[in-house]
């Protein structure tokens, strides 16, 4: 795996992911009323900070996208 996600990118997916695994536990705004849109929220917030920690995301290689500098 070659890393292709730079700072900034990286930065942005770590922030929006704890906003989705943290918004269904405090239920703001009310919209994660069903069970289901919480543990979506929370398994898209899971893929967005793994991909963050590991520098690698797999769309980005498929469309040919590279943040990363190097």
């Amino acid at each position: 795996m070659i890393a292709n996600l730079g700072r900034a990118d990286r930065l942005i997916r770590a922030l929006i992911g704890l906003i989705l695994i943290m918004a269904p536990l405090g239920n703001i705004p009310p919209i994660w009323d069903s069970g289901l849109a919480a543990y979506v929220s929370m398994g898209v917030g899971v893929v967005l900070i793994a991909t963050a920690f590991i520098r690698f995301c797999p769309l980005y290689r498929v469309v040919g996208i590279s943040t990363c500098k190097t």
